[in-house]
């Protein structure tokens, strides 16, 4: 029946089976009526998230911003950026969070600063050579007289990775490193003052409630030694590729930094969590990050990553759950972010697209958007099923699609502009949430303003319209996580169904047996109470269709 069991670690800690949604707070809710979601807006809806039956939340930067990089260019990482509130209100808001049984995770953002941090003004105004330009990556430039950038690093948002000061006699000077936006200039992690720094800026949100942090690219921080030189694999999304490890990401340096934060974490009561946005390949490798001693969870990009065929799918549920369990740690599950094109449309989508490069009007390969909310809908009841701790991005719950007609004037990702638009970025991910159908900006503020265009199709998807409508997206996510718990899923055995038709998979958590029909023809339920599906069947399971039966 079954070639073999997969197991994930067993333990009781909160985390390792914990459903984890993501808010986007500038999208979120808007209770000030600017256009921009805040605090105080996330506040306001904490009772959907209760009844949707998450387990978390954690939020994307709201710290003292310019906002260059939508908060991830952090010029204060202790104080909330006035666009979002207040520190009472961030206080009030884990308070009702924690009211409501949601523990509350916050972005952390350690490979870069702002330009406009208190640190980074204070190495410009310095000397080279000085401690304070030692917080930072300095170097002077190549050629005979410094014009040329010390290395040939590109960013991740495109164009290079250096940006030269202009001294305060208006001569040429050092270059500083950035493998984002110029404004967001690379920490030098081998400095002890930036270490200490950070033990400190844990401390603050530890101490005011956080149960932990994600952390924004754990595989950065420390660069290789003499920064070589390295050509990009352009074929790869901004993040690299398993056929490469550039020099300035998963450097092994960085584990003792993820040891000491581990450390920092111990020292307080309760099940506080470090979480880890590393990009790293092969599944293996990104074991490393969770490691006793290290992180409790890494985002499996890898499983994002997996095309919507059976055997992939199958392939890459066993490695996850072996490789991370033999670590000790659980498997994480994850579909959508705020960083990639949301899986309503990915699943879709028929020509490659590479992390970070993001959907538009001019496109190739755009989806079809029927087919792309079935195998949504049907990738999420499967992933839901699986052991180990899944994350869900704000708006998913309602089958938004990625938005990919949001006007070229609107678009504020810094990926747009630094390729001069040849990649649209992250904005059609990121659009505000329709919470009701008939309000001004479908609810996500009570003015009609909203940062980014709302598409007029997500009137329908709107929380309002879909709630206790059957076989609404919403509902179905809400009757899945019910069902997750109620059966315990996250914590059994998977045993696969070695019988499962061609283009399916099928196996066995508990009570439960999950039949998912990917890319096969219609094929028979499996015998027993059908619980759940992610979309209506008759006597047979379609293609891109997952039914959960108790055996």
């Amino acid at each position: 029946m079954n070639s073999h069991a997969e197991t994930p670690v067993t333990g009781n800690e909160w985390w390792r089976t914990a459903v984890i949604y993501q808010i986007y707070p500038r999208s979120f809710a808007d209770a000030s009526g600017d256009g921009v979601g805040d605090l105080r807006g996330i506040t306001g809806r904490l009772d959907q998230l209760e009844a949707l039956g998450v387990d978390a939340i954690w939020l994307s930067p709201f710290y003292t911003s310019p906002q260059r990089d939508a908060g991830y260019d952090v010029a204060d990482f202790t104080d909330v950026d006035p666009l979002f509130g207040t520190l009472a209100d961030f206080d009030e808001m884990v308070t009702e969070a924690h009211a409501r049984g949601l523990r509350v995770i916050v972005d952390i953002v350690p490979n870069h600063t702002s330009d406009q941090h208190e640190w980074f003004q204070q190495a410009i105004a310095a000397a080279p050579g000085s401690p304070e330009r030692d917080k930072y990556i300095f170097r002077p430039g190549r050629g005979p007289s410094g014009a040329e950038p010390p290395n040939n690093w590109v960013s991740v948002f495109g164009g290079p990775a250096w940006t030269r000061l202009v001294d305060t006699d208006g001569t040429p000077g050092e270059w500083y490193l950035h493998l984002f936006d110029t404004s967001q200039p690379d920490l030098n992690w081998a400095n002890d003052g930036v270490l200490a720094g950070f033990d400190d800026v844990l401390r603050f949100w530890l101490d005011r409630g956080v149960d932990g942090f994600r952390v924004d690219v754990a595989h950065g921080l420390i660069k290789a030694e003499g920064l070589p030189d390295f050509v990009v694999d352009e074929s790869a999304g901004s993040m690299g590729s398993e056929a490469q490890t550039p020099p300035f990401w998963a450097q092994e340096g960085v584990h003792d930094v993820w040891r000491r934060w581990r450390r920092v974490l111990e020292s307080y009561e309760g099940e506080r969590i470090l979480a880890a946005e590393a990009w790293v390949y092969p599944l293996s490798k990104m074991a490393k990050w969770v490691r006793s001693d290290e992180m409790h969870q890494a985002f499996n990009f890898a499983y994002l990553e997996t095309p919507w065929e059976a055997a992939a799918m199958r392939e890459i549920i066993d490695l996850s759950i072996s490789e991370f369990a033999a670590v000790g740690a659980p498997s994480t599950w994850v579909l959508s972010n705020h960083d990639v094109v949301r899986h309503a449309t990915r699943l879709s989508l028929s020509a490659d697209n590479p992390q970070g490069h993001g959907l538009g009007p001019r496109s190739i390969g755009l989806p079809n958007p029927v087919q792309g909310l079935r195998r949504a809908r049907a990738a999420t009841l499967l992933m839901l099923a699986l052991p180990g701790s899944s994350y869900i991005y704000q708006g998913e719950e309602l089958g938004l699609p990625e938005a990919i007609d949001v006007p070229d004037e609107a678009r504020e990702d810094p990926t747009f502009f630094r390729t001069n638009g040849e990649r649209y970025g992250r904005d059609g991910c990121r659009v505000p949430l329709p919470w009701n159908a008939d309000a001004p900006a479908y609810g996500f503020s009570t003015t009609g303003a909203a940062w980014l265009p709302q598409p007029e199709a997500w009137r329908d998807l709107a929380r309002d319209a879909q709630v206790g409508v059957p076989d609404s997206t919403l509902e179905m996510y809400t009757t899945a996580l019910a069902l997750r718990r109620e059966f315990g899923t996250a914590m059994a055995t998977l045993e696969w169904l070695d019988d499962a038709p061609d283009g399916c998979i099928g196996f066995r958590v508990g009570e439960v047996t999950v039949l998912a029909n990917i890319d096969g023809e219609p094929v028979s339920l499996p015998a027993g109470e059908v619980l759940g599906t992610s979309s209506p069947i008759t006597d047979t399971l379609p293609a891109d269709t997952t039914v959960w039966v108790r055996t």
